[in-house]
């Protein structure tokens, strides 16, 4: 196979893999960087006319080593860098060197080499958003102009954005000895968390940024399913994993054709992807079978009982209730609260979920999601004056156009409901 698609394909899905290979050897990030940058050139180069390796991720791990290390001696020495047909006869001729390679990184080495690489994407000193940048440059190979677009700057920003992440993590203290059992699990929950926002910085976007950041979710689904591979048998993993797909199964009904959100209930269920449903219920349904819950499995049993049900009024809402409450125990949060008091207006009516809402207010003042329920919940209970107001506090927090736009819309029914009835009052 030296088709150059399979040769893409190849380059992508080996880049993880020898990434973390290389930035264990180098420990560092702009040396393991240019050490695989160079290595895929030099396969574009060599595969197409000499065949693939039997392994691709050993040929570039190999290569790539060799050429850091000739970079290295390069930039110490002065001296010129040997040949491109001395480096791929080199290569070529190392079979051996190949295959005691591949056999020595076995699935540990890799599983080990990944999470430290994507742990030091999510570094503890970097903000969110260059956590998520770093990762798709450095993991998912994302070129700056790719990330750059899903993030809707100018691409000088994003590589500065970018450099003063590396630089972060360079003066960090990044642990490159094999992890102990509870740093392991410590470091995947980082890492599930960032592979998480990766996932939301896509899934929240609506209006003309939805399919700029669409990718977002590819690329963070990607991810997770790489962790799966790397951790079969971890539950909270396959929770992330149903997560994304049965909340990414909805795209296609999620917003409008002017980009508008269009609510859960009132979304044609026919649009959503039914293999990406059934790819998420198997996982969830596989996670649970382990009995040891989670956050992820919590949340991704939710998104299943919306998915199950092929009608709004099917859905189970006393069993969202129950989960909510789970998940309330495991992660005490105002925003988990808010989401459960949604479940809790199905089964007990609006003014229970405004009651549970009410001591929030204070913590969410500032949270475009609380005043857009509560005044949905007053609306429902026939208080205009009430949810007008929080509509309008709403409005002010909107995180985009997608959002001030469903909240006008809201408005909007209000003031010509309330016109409806002034003309009908001056009439009698």
């Amino acid at each position: 196979m030296t088709d150059p698609d399979w040769i893409d394909a190849a380059l992508v899905s080996a880049r993880p893999r020898a990434m973390a290979a290389l930035l264990r050897y180098f420990r560092d990030l702009d040396t393991a960087e240019e050490a695989y940058q160079d290595a895929c050139l030099r396969a574009l180069k060599s595969w197409p006319e000499k065949g693939p390796p039997r392994d691709p991720t050993a040929w570039l791990i190999l290569v790539g080593r060799n050429s850091g290390v000739d970079a290295g001696r390069r930039k110490s020495r002065q001296t010129a860098l040997p040949s491109d047909e001395i480096l791929t006869d080199m290569a070529a001729g190392l079979d051996d060197a190949e295959t005691a390679l591949a056999e020595r990184l076995d699935g540990a080495d890799y599983r080990d080499d990944i999470l430290r690489l994507l742990f030091v994407c999510c570094h503890p000193d970097l903000p969110a958003t260059q956590q998520i940048a770093l990762a798709l440059r450095i993991v998912s190979g994302l070129s700056v102009r790719q990330i750059a677009r899903a993030f809707l700057v100018g691409e000088s920003a994003m590589e500065q954005r970018i450099t003063r992440a590396k630089a972060r993590v360079a003066k960090g203290d990044t642990p490159f000895e094999a992890p102990s059992p509870t740093e392991r699990a410590e470091r995947l929950l980082t890492v599930m968390a960032m592979v998480y926002l990766v996932f939301n910085e896509g899934y929240s976007a609506g209006g003309v940024e939805a399919d700029a950041r669409r990718p977002l979710c590819h690329e963070a689904l990607r991810l997770s399913r790489l962790l799966l591979r790397l951790f079969p048998a971890e539950p909270e993993v396959m929770g992330l994993t149903a997560l994304m797909l049965l909340q990414h199964a909805r795209t296609p009904a999620r917003l409008d054709a002017d980009g508008l959100i269009v609510l859960l209930d009132e979304q044609d269920r026919g649009l959503w992807d039914k293999a990406m449903i059934a790819e998420g219920l198997t996982l969830i349904d596989k996670a649970m079978r382990h009995r040891q819950p989670g956050p992820y499995q919590a949340q991704a049993a939710i998104a299943a009982l919306h998915a199950r049900a092929a009608r709004p009024e099917d859905t189970d809402w006393a069993q969202i209730d129950h989960l909510y409450a789970a998940l309330e125990r495991m992660t005490p949060s105002p925003v988990v609260t808010l989401n459960r008091a949604v479940a809790v207006s199905k089964v007990a009516g609006p003014q229970a979920a405004l009651d549970m809402i009410a001591p929030l207010e204070e913590r969410l003042a500032g949270y475009f999601h609380f005043h857009g329920l509560k005044g949905a919940l007053n609306l429902q209970l026939g208080r205009d004056e009430a949810a007008r107001e929080a509509f309008q506090q709403a409005i002010a927090l909107a995180g985009g156009a997608a959002e001030a736009a469903h909240i006008r819309q809201h408005l909007d029914r209000l003031q010509a409901d309330g016109e409806k009835n002034r003309a009908a009052l001056s009439g009698r």
